[in-house]
């Protein structure tokens, strides 16, 4: 059976537990042909905004290592971060509370490359 569908993004976290499921998924839906566009690796690093420091708080490039190991594509990397938590909280998300900051371009980077997996119409 074929559903009529555009496509499919699987997010997770880069942790292992996270991980399988995200496997299962991609697995159910290209089972019943619904194309995976790519995979999203949501919260993906912490940048400290004290000392700027990077912490990979949930595992490193897990998401990415499976996108590879499916041989589907990475289609983008969101932080943790307290920004996206906090104007999404209050209905204001990054993308229009403040859409020149970097986590307002992982969002926009990540709608442009799943534009590009879509068919044209």
């Amino acid at each position: 059976m074929r559903y009529d569908s555009l496509g499919v993004v699987i997010v997770s976290t880069p942790q292992d537990i996270a991980l399988l499921d995200a496997r299962k998924g991609a697995e159910m839906f290209r089972k019943v042909e619904v194309p995976v566009l790519g995979l999203v690796q949501n919260m993906s690093v912490f940048h400290c905004p004290k000392c700027g420091h990077d912490t990979h708080i949930f595992g490193k490039d897990g998401t990415k290592s499976l996108a590879e190991e499916m041989q589907l594509e990475t289609l983008g990397d969101i932080p943790l971060d307290i920004d996206i938590r906090e104007t999404s909280d209050s209905g204001k998300p990054v993308v229009v509370s403040n859409p020149d900051g970097p986590q307002a371009k992982a969002y926009v980077d990540l709608a442009r490359r799943v534009l590009l997996k879509l068919p044209a119409s």
